[in-house]
């Protein structure tokens, strides 16, 4: 298959192609009818000239016949019917017979006409290169033999030497013929290669043309004049989608940037402000780049969105102090599970009073909370990569019920799974079963509020026809305060004294690493509602 930034080349190898035959055939019409119509009007007008002495009634009606086909053969030649090879042959025969005819009617060799034929034949040679240039070459050498034998048979003056003119005169066209060949495949060998040359240029800018448009990073191209030769999608939505932006100078779009643009000229080291386009809430910060063309030096102009670097900048920060945090962890692990073990130990003795029991029990109590933060920490950072896969989301579900409620002894009906037929879903199950038993865990733990018994729903459907598949976990316990919602999701944050703030975090991180959402809603008869946004299974 051709690669689709080739497609439209193959249209343009056929359009040079055409130039190279089409072209130089319509240029030996009107060559032929300036020849025929002069050659008849000077024996029409001039009585003084040789032209048609011999036989003056077969060079006038040759003279009008000729002219009259080259009128004929210049249409043929413009409308491109019959086929090339047809119309060339066609007329090249032609010319020899009416020039060799003239040149009978005008006294033969002597009348210098018979030089016309070797342009003929080197036409014929240069269209047709092929074995068709000596066969030109031929029968231009037989239609001279043959009216030096007519003229002789009808007694007409023929000068001395003339079979030896004739005969050099055919080695003329034979020798014409021969360099026309040659010169004629190296011109089309030459064509070739620049056609080709032509075609492979053209698809190296179609082809960079599309690179530069699916660059993350707005890419301007400017002349010399200040006029941008080139904008790619993104530095247009960038600039606010400015109308007609090719050909347009930059002031116009932006003034900001040209006067960047300028300054950069006059102080190549200077380093740009970080700019904002009218009506948006996202930085440019603009990179200059020297372009040295015909007319003199433009510029090449990347704008990078300064919320996305600063965005990459705060990942490679986050993961740093993630693997700080990792080492940190497997530090303080070894010595907390000492204090643990001694705490154990010295709850185990008998001269401890009732004060000194409580404070060792208070001791176990925060090292265990610590020692859960680590495991989350280190759960965290050992986190795999995600392996996402086609989900069911309601039979997957009720296999995850069964192994919860075994696992944590929940009582009958206590958690209720609510599916709305079959669910597509694309996600690494492991991922999501952590997920999910965090948020069912916290349900069960913050549900039942003023007296009430624990109970937790979970629903799962897509959110509109055609839309993301969802699953969600609602329990009837106080819910979240406003003031707490907006940090409900962020590291160590937590409202329960015994919570190490990592549960939701972790959530959250294991849902956008699979491009899910988790997000907090509030029930409005009381009660929290977390819910998981899925991407749809891929097609």
């Amino acid at each position: 298959m051709i690669p689709a930034y080739l497609e439209p080349f193959s249209a343009t190898s056929g359009k040079v192609r055409d130039s190279q035959s089409w072209g130089p055939l319509r240029f030996l019409t009107f060559y032929r009818l300036i020849l025929a119509g002069s050659l008849t009007t000077i024996f029409i007008l001039a009585d003084t000239v040789p032209l048609g002495q011999e036989v003056p009634m077969l060079f006038a009606a040759t003279g009008i016949l000729y002219t009259a086909f080259a009128l004929v053969a210049g249409f043929a030649a413009r409308l491109r019917r019959p086929a090339f090879g047809w119309q060339t042959s066609v007329q090249v025969l032609v010319d020899i017979v009416a020039i060799t005819l003239l040149m009978h009617a005008s006294g033969g060799l002597s009348s210098g006409l018979g030089i016309l034929l070797v342009v003929a034949v080197a036409a014929g040679s240069l269209l047709m290169p092929g074995r068709s240039a000596f066969l030109f070459a031929a029968i231009a050498t037989l239609a001279v033999l043959g009216q030096y034998g007519i003229a002789f048979l009808q007694n007409i003056a023929i000068p001395a030497g003339g079979i030896t003119q004739s005969g050099l005169l055919g080695a003329a066209f034979f020798a014409t013929a021969a360099m026309a060949r040659m010169l004629a495949l190296r011109l089309r060998e030459s064509e070739e290669l620049a056609e080709q040359r032509g075609v492979d240029l053209a698809n190296l800018r179609e082809l960079n043309e599309r690179i530069v448009q699916r660059l993350q990073s707005g890419i301007v191209v400017v002349d010399p004049e200040g006029r941008v030769r080139l904008m790619n999608r993104t530095a247009w939505m960038q600039l606010g989608m400015p109308p007609e932006q090719a050909g347009r100078p930059i002031a116009e779009i932006f003034p900001e940037l040209h006067q960047h643009l300028n300054t950069w000229c006059k102080n190549p080291d200077w380093t740009p402000p970080i700019l904002r386009p009218e009506g948006s809430e996202t930085g440019l910060i603009p990179k200059f780049t020297r372009l040295g063309t015909a007319s003199g030096v433009g510029a090449i102009i990347s704008l990078e969105d300064s919320t996305a670097l600063a965005e990459q900048a705060q990942q490679m920060k986050l993961a740093s102090l993630g693997r700080l945090t990792a080492s940190i962890a497997h530090e303080v692990r070894n010595p907390l599970g000492a204090i643990s073990h001694a705490a154990q130990l010295l709850a185990e003795s008998d001269q401890l009073g009732a004060g000194d029991q409580r404070l060792v029990q208070i001791v176990r109590n925060h090292a265990q909370r610590m020692n859960g933060i680590i495991e989350n920490v280190l759960q965290l950072s050992r986190r795999r990569q995600n392996a996402p896969q086609p989900l069911e989301l309601g039979s997957w579900l009720e296999h995850f019920m069964a192994e919860f409620n075994a696992t944590l002894h929940t009582r009958a009906g206590q958690i209720q799974l609510y599916t709305s037929g079959p669910v597509q879903a694309e996600v690494d199950p492991s991922h999501l079963h952590q997920v999910l038993w965090n948020l069912l865990q916290n349900a069960l733990e913050h549900g039942g509020a003023h007296g009430q018994p624990v109970r937790v729903r979970i629903n799962t459907g897509y959110l509109e026809p055609g839309g993301k598949p969802f699953i969600e976990v609602i329990d009837n316990g106080p819910g979240i305060s406003p003031e707490a919602r907006e940090n409900i999701f962020e590291p160590f944050f937590t409202t329960a004294p015994q919570g190490t703030g990592l549960g939701l975090y972790i959530a959250r991180e294991l849902c956008e690493s699979n491009q899910a959402r988790l997000r907090y809603d509030a029930v409005p008869d009381g009660g929290s509602c977390f819910r998981i946004e899925l991407p749809r299974v891929s097609e």
